[in-house]
């Protein structure tokens, strides 16, 4: 798992559903959660996570996306392994996450160490894995 740390921002709430965002060093993040603990609130400092194999990694990205996060990064390593590649990212903020993907998009894509990539990650796909202080 990625984990990263945040502050909450906001939270906009309709029946069970909520969207939560953050602010994660100085970039933007959200969250649709169908459950939030009552202790998630404006200003509480969390620990989010979110599985490698929900990372997607954009190279030269231009136009509009769904994806609500999109996070800048710099490619740190690279690992091809027979099927999947494992990549490095550091984000602008010093921050570092995993990004799984299949081994011809590595290629195809040509990653390398020091490319700079956007991070995407979908709402659905963060979690809060734990509150660090309210």
């Amino acid at each position: 798992m990625s984990e990263l740390t945040a502050i909450v921002n906001d939270i906009q709430k309709h029946d069970s559903l909520h969207i939560v965002k953050f602010d994660c060093e100085g970039q933007a993040l959200t969250m649709m959660s169908l459950e939030l603990d009552k202790t998630i609130q404006k200003g509480v400092k969390v620990k989010l996570s979110m599985k490698p194999t929900h990372v997607a990694i954009a190279k030269n990205l231009q136009g509009e996306l769904s994806y609500s996060n999109q996070l800048q990064a710099t490619i740190t390593g690279v690992l091809n392994g027979e099927l999947l590649s494992s990549i490095s990212l550091k984000l602008h903020s010093g921050s570092a996450i995993e990004s799984i993907i299949t081994k011809n998009s590595s290629i195809r894509m040509n990653l390398q160490v020091g490319d700079s990539v956007v991070a995407l990650i979908k709402a659905s796909e963060v979690s809060i894995k734990e509150v660090i202080s309210c």
